[in-house]
């Protein structure tokens, strides 16, 4: 398949923002955003409130506000709530993305991108998140080992348009390392870098002393993209149809 001429040498970062009314986590994400770690533009990939668990929307919208300000924002859906990222049961799923991403742009809220909750993607979502104008970052390069096997998600090579089924376009944005991933593969990476993390992780000082150090050296490694920047260039990405991307149950 054709790649994107010239993405070797690139690297973008993205974090899933999975607790933003944590004050503690928050504090540190948004230090980190702020600083800009091996200059790094950071996207924000937030979940909204999760409708009847009386989170604080008001709170949740200064902070996605202010994650806005900093840096490229996303939408991250967990469709069974806080502390459960796929959906639980047979749904609608593509339903719950439509109300989230209605209820942000009610709040004057536009993210480009999206992610959803351990990497769950089904056609239907795929077809929403079309409609809605996202780019998806929802693929990953790699298998992730706690997924059954035929668990609905995408593994991609690279940036890639998935042509829907409807005829519509979709922009996937492969995540290609973890923190981990990229901690222990740092001297043999091999073509464009998304490394992905999640903002409860900055709890912990000395795993958030980590990340920072971690992406202060991919800037040297890599040129630093936004993931404004590096939609631009997947705009010319080889297409794909979503028989051939899709991997489900």
């Amino acid at each position: 398949m054709r790649m994107v001429e010239g993405l070797e040498r690139y690297a973008v970062v993205s974090c899933h923002v999975e607790r933003p009314l944590d004050d503690r986590v928050w504090a540190a994400f948004e230090r980190l955003l702020a600083r800009r770690p091996g200059g790094f533009a950071i996207t924000a990939l937030i979940r909204p409130p999760h409708a009847g668990s009386g989170e604080d929307a008001e709170l949740w919208l200064d902070r996605a506000r202010r994650a806005a300000e900093l840096g490229p924002l996303g939408h991250h859906t967990h469709w069974g709530g806080p502390t459960q990222a796929r959906p639980v049961a047979p749904g609608d799923a593509a339903e719950t993305v439509r109300k989230e991403a209605a209820w942000l742009r009610a709040h004057a809220l536009e993210p480009r991108y999206f992610c959803g909750g351990g990497w769950y993607l089904d056609e239907p979502v795929a077809e929403t998140l079309a409609s809605l104008g996202y780019v998806d970052c929802s693929a990953t390069t790699f298998r992730q080992d706690y997924l059954a096997p035929g668990a609905p998600r995408l593994q991609l090579p690279g940036p890639r348009r998935v042509r829907l089924p409807s005829g519509a376009e979709l922009l996937e944005l492969p995540a290609t390392h973890s923190v981990g991933m990229l901690g222990r593969g740092l001297l043999r990476l091999r073509g464009l870098v998304h490394v992905h993390f999640h903002d409860w992780e900055l709890a912990d000082r000395r795993r958030a002393t980590a990340i920072a150090s971690l992406l202060r050296v991919l800037g040297l490694l890599r040129h630093p993209l936004s993931a404004d920047e590096l939609a631009h260039r997947g705009a010319r990405a080889a297409e794909i149809s979503w028989a051939e991307a899709t991997i489900a149950s």
